[in-house]
């Protein structure tokens, strides 16, 4: 099935500009192509366009043509998009239809009068695929975030489109889960020949396997149409604020020149000899940073047990500290329990058994709202925190709960907005952002109420690189000048490595390991059992013969973390001035 986009631009209804603006390309039957680009570029809206939303569901403007195996889809219905393309939307809880797993996998084959004697085997044989087989009668609504990816995965797996289309099927996923999604939709490619179209801000994750082009858009326009090895030994990520593979910027942080014809879209195939010496050069001149000093214990979690279901246990006698100032990460696979830690703590649910005290005081004793006082959270999905129709109003809502002054508020809520990097849609209606843009104001409605504990849960999902290396490196100066203590639920092995100094790691439903980051992180069987990966970065030092991974590791990140205070952060003098009005 080819897809081409002539001279095609869209522009929103809400909108006076367009956000996709002139766009040529073609796609040919077969190939496997990523589109990468910063929040708002317009890579979400061209695929609604490619899959049919775009103007059936949201309407707009659309000028120019794309076509589909040679037909105009301009007079296409609904239903003659879906017979062509399949889709896993980034927001897995629009997707699902059925009551249960079995239900939502079997929806397509059910339009299709397929009988049940055909049905049950396909549909079991799709799920075993995400592993997902033993849970067929499960509510898709009662599981993780990556479980949701992995049933609409399976969704559209299950049917026979020649056209796949993933919208960052990569955004709430665990690692080792990412990379077996990343390596059955390339199996699949190559068994079926079916013409792949991912839209992810997870490169690096995304070439674990081969793709034949990666298009780079930027404010509704490509910029790029090129392979991934040209690509990655191009600027155009770093000016475009793209995260690149993290072996390439150990690479280049100790000072080695990487050409196109190195192949750098695979560690594997890169000539590493070449530039053993100055890696080596480079970690030879590192120098080992003193720890910080004991800090006082904010929150202290003991023996905590918790079952939704009075059978399975979601956490089991789980213990640990988290200290005055700390920036910890909560780590492991999907349904593991971690986001049941931020439940509990929460007042959500109530524990089984076990105690959890912050700031010496039990939090059994606290309202949901008097604990709202002291925790912010920062849920995984957005829209699962939004209530207001304008942006401002949204940020501005739990100041105004407490009855906040209004001119501090419309202050308050300006800097945020600056902070974070909205400043500039202060005025736009929610519903015209982007999933990544909608993380972002949850973000900022929590920051505006200065908690003392602030919990992200999967603050990555949907954000460029750019986006929230800017909106953490604010946080973590809050958490360095102000002593705000951070603990991070996260996936996502480059914000870890890049942010936070210890491990917290659970697997099924058990604390398995709780120490220093880089320790965790140089620990292949220890990621393996809480089905994470190792980083390549870790990689690289084994490829290089590096026994001291742990160092190397450090190194990396202190000069990562010298290299944001000099290119991502304002001027001191302006930051502190900005964290002392938003603290005021």
């Amino acid at each position: 099935m080819t897809i081409e986009f002539s001279n095609f631009s869209f522009r929103y209804e809400s909108l006076d500009k367009p956000t996709l603006k002139n766009i040529n390309l073609r796609i040919e039957k077969g190939e496997k192509i990523v589109i990468i680009g910063p929040s708002g570029s317009g890579k979400s809206t061209l695929g609604q366009c490619l899959n049919g939303l775009i103007p059936h569901a949201i309407k707009g403007e659309v000028t120019g043509s794309l076509t589909i195996n040679g037909l105009d889809t301009a007079p296409f219905d609904m239903h003659q998009y879906t017979e062509q393309v399949g889709t896993v939307l980034q927001d897995t809880d629009s997707q699902f239809v059925g009551l249960s797993i079995g239900e939502d996998i079997a929806f397509a084959l059910e339009n299709q009068l397929m009988s049940n004697i055909d049905m049950y085997p396909l549909v079991k044989a799709t799920a075993k695929m995400v592993d997902l087989d033993q849970m067929l009668k499960r509510s898709p609504h009662d599981l993780s975030g990556g479980q949701k990816q992995r049933v609409s995965l399976a969704g559209i797996l299950v049917d026979d489109v020649d056209i796949l289309l993933f919208d960052e099927p990569l955004a709430a996923l665990d690692p080792k889960t990412g990379k077996k999604t990343i390596e059955i939709i390339d199996d699949l490619h190559r068994e079926t020949g079916k013409t792949i179209v991912i839209i992810e801000h997870r490169l690096e994750d995304v070439l674990h396997r081969s793709v034949d082009r990666v298009i780079l858009m930027e404010s509704g326009e490509i910029i790029a149409d090129t392979t991934p090895d040209e690509l990655l030994a191009s600027p155009l990520l770093a000016e475009y604020g793209i995260r690149e593979p993290l072996y390439l910027s150990a690479l280049k942080t100790a000072g080695c020149s990487i050409a196109c014809d190195a192949k750098p879209s695979k560690l594997t195939t890169l000539p590493l000899n070449q530039y053993k010496p100055a890696v080596n050069a480079w970690f030879e001149a590192s120098q080992t940073v003193p720890s910080n000093a004991q800090a006082d214990i904010l929150l202290a979690v003991r023996n905590l047990t918790y079952s939704y279901d009075g059978e399975k246990n979601a956490l089991e006698d789980v213990s640990f500290d988290v200290k005055r100032g700390e920036f910890v990460s909560i780590l492991g696979k999907n349904g593991s329990g971690k986001s049941t830690i931020t439940k509990l703590v929460m007042g959500v649910v109530e524990p089984d058994n076990g105690t959890m005290m912050l700031n010496g005081q039990d939090l059994s004793e606290l309202t949901i709202f008097e604990r709202s006082q002291k925790v912010g959270v920062v849920m995984q999905n957005p829209n699962h925190m939004i209530s207001h129709h304008m942006i401002f109003d949204e940020i501005a809502f739990g100041l105004r709960n407490r009855d906040v002054d209004e001119q501090q508020v419309q202050r308050k809520v300006l800097e945020v907005l600056e902070l974070c990097g909205l400043s500039k849609y202060r005025h736009w209606p929610i519903e015209a952002l982007s999933y990544g843009q909608k993380k972002r104001v949850t973000i900022a409605s929590i920051l505006a109420l200065e908690p003392e504990l602030l919990i992200l849960d999967e603050p990555t999902a949907g954000q460029d690189y750019r986006n929230y290396t800017s909106m953490l490196s604010f946080i973590e100066r809050l958490n360095r000048e102000l002593g705000i203590t951070v603990m991070i639920i996260s996936h996502d092995m480059h914000l870890v490595l890049e942010y936070t100094k210890r491990s917290i790691v659970i697997a099924d439903s058990k604390l398995i390991a709780d120490a220093p980051m880089t320790q965790v992180f140089s620990n292949p069987t220890l990621l393996d059992q809480a089905n994470l990966t190792t980083t390549s970065l870790y990689d690289l030092a084994i490829e290089l013969g590096i026994e001291d991974t742990n160092g190397f590791m450090q190194h990396f990140i202190d000069a990562e973390k010298a290299n944001r205070a000099k290119t991502t952060l304002p001027s001191k003098s302006v930051e502190n001035e900005n964290i002392e009005n938003v603290v005021a």
